[in-house]
């Protein structure tokens, strides 16, 4: 069995805040678990992800969250909730929900794709190289509901992998990469803890632990990997960071708040978290 992997969620740039908290909080109690030997990214996972693969550190990505640095303007509106619920609660079948929610996507009326690719780059910085370093990206076919497991093998840029990552489904539209549509990795599950299979000790950050529809939770993917003989640390925010979060996961003026909590949260849950990262 492998050793160590780090698995980071979507969650919006609210929920990235917090676990951008989150990282710094581990870091600072000194818990490098960016060192994984393989980092797993979806949605805002995937950008903080990279980050951290390519030699960003995460108090670097903390004091952006408190200083509210490069704010994403996306407003969601009630209709495009709406059709996103719509879509996804359609069916309780894990695969037609999905597949659902790609069509949606498809035909959703949104901003050009170049704007997925601008705000993406624009938090990415100046990294723009696949790492070293193993880093998996994980992205949804929009037209199958397949989900795909981009890396530095994959045949695509590292832009254009954490792009198709973050394409909210509805809100912004699938991207186009190596022929396909791709919507957010985070449409199947939010942090496809999953895919951490075979690695021995995991900590998993999980901004929104239930995915919307008929998708396994952070919590019962991690417990079959601890099934399985794993050692598991699932972060999920408390009531506390829910509360400084809110509902709107891109209400850019909850960030600083929700990164206080997350890092909060680190601190507290930092023996624990080592239990499992230095088992």
């Amino acid at each position: 069995m492998a050793d160590t992997a780090l698995v980071l969620g979507g969650g919006g740039a609210v929920g990235g805040a917090w676990m951008a908290g989150v990282l710094a909080g581990l870091a600072e109690a000194g818990l490098d678990v960016a060192a994984a030997d393989v980092v797993i990214g979806t949605s805002a996972g995937a950008i903080f992800g990279t980050r951290l693969a390519s030699g960003g550190t995460a108090a670097e990505l903390y004091e952006e969250q408190l200083a509210g640095a490069n704010p994403i303007g996306l407003t969601v509106t009630l209709g495009q909730t709406a059709r996103y619920l719509w879509a996804a609660l359609g069916s309780r079948d894990p695969r037609r929900s999905v597949q659902r929610l790609g069509r949606a996507a498809l035909a959703a009326r949104t901003a050009p794709e170049s704007e997925v690719f601008d705000v993406v780059g624009t938090l990415l910085g100046d990294v723009r190289q696949w790492p070293e370093r193993e880093l998996r990206i994980t992205a949804v076919d929009a037209r199958t509901g397949n989900l795909e497991v981009f890396d530095a093998a994959s045949g695509v840029t590292l832009l254009e992998a954490v792009a198709a990552s973050c394409a909210v489904p509805v809100v912004w539209p699938p991207v186009s990469v190596a022929g396909r549509r791709w919507m957010d990795g985070g449409s199947r599950s939010t942090s496809n803890i999953h895919l951490a299979r075979g690695h021995r000790r995991i900590v998993a950050i999980s901004p929104i632990p239930k995915a919307v529809g008929p998708h396994p939770s952070a919590p019962r993917q991690a417990a079959e990997l601890a099934a399985d003989g794993a050692r598991v640390s699932l972060l999920t925010p408390d009531g506390t960071a829910r509360r400084a979060m809110g509902r709107n996961m891109v209400d850019n003026s909850r960030r600083p708040a929700a990164a206080r909590a997350g890092h909060a949260q680190a601190t507290a849950l930092a023996e624990s978290v080592a239990e499992v990262w230095h088992g």
